[in-house]
């Protein structure tokens, strides 16, 4: 809404300008992650509506009971993220792999997670520690708060800059946070000329 008050253009018509950008963020072709690469799930959306058979007093759940939507990702310590909306039923071992093998270099990394029960094989396709939340949250270069201060950037962006977003569009969203992380040491002006370069020439 402020950007089209800003450009004197119609909301709807601004909705999918933006839309067209975070396009052409979601071309990325990221190198597989390595060295030493956190990965977790996190939960976005408002809290769920009450229905009429709610009771009031029962608080939102929290977590993998939550009925926000789950959002899986991977960040290279010091380096880049790969993140992708997923339904909670893709939480399984099984998908969790897959997201390892597509995004991650299995024989370059020492993968660090916490001690969901989805991650258990992972020591079966790559190095993998874990970190027990309910003793500590370091121990030594063992941690997630790289993969965790990242998620913290994109609900305070979701919340703050957007205030809702609909599942249908949610990794149109969550491309845009991952090409600004992903750039965040480079130049505005390079990430400018990269992002409209990638608009007119795909690439």
């Amino acid at each position: 809404c402020q950007a089209a008050r800003d450009l004197g253009m119609n909301r709807p018509t601004v909705w999918s300008m933006m839309h067209r950008i975070r396009k052409a963020m979601a071309t990325d072709q990221l190198e597989l992650l390595k060295g030493i690469v956190e990965m977790d799930e996190c939960y976005v959306g408002g809290k769920p509506r009450r229905s009429n058979h709610d009771n009031d007093d029962t608080p939102n759940k929290r977590g993998r009971g939550t009925k926000k939507e789950a959002v899986l990702g991977a960040v290279e310590r010091d380096g880049n993220v790969k993140i992708s909306a997923v339904s909670k039923c893709m939480l399984s071992g099984k998908n969790l792999m897959d997201f390892v093998r597509k995004n991650i270099d299995v024989l370059e990394t020492i993968l660090v997670t916490d001690e969901y029960t989805g991650y258990n094989k992972m020591k079966d396709i790559v190095a993998h520690e874990t970190i027990n939340h309910s003793y500590e949250y370091a121990r030594g270069d063992i941690h997630t708060n790289t993969i965790e201060s990242f998620w913290a950037i994109l609900k305070r962006g979701i919340t703050g800059q957007f205030h809702k977003v609909s599942k249908k569009y949610l990794q149109n969203y969550l491309d845009e946070f991952e090409y600004r992380y992903n750039r965040r040491n480079q130049s505005g002006n390079d990430v400018f000329n990269n992002l409209l370069a990638r608009s007119v020439y795909g690439k």
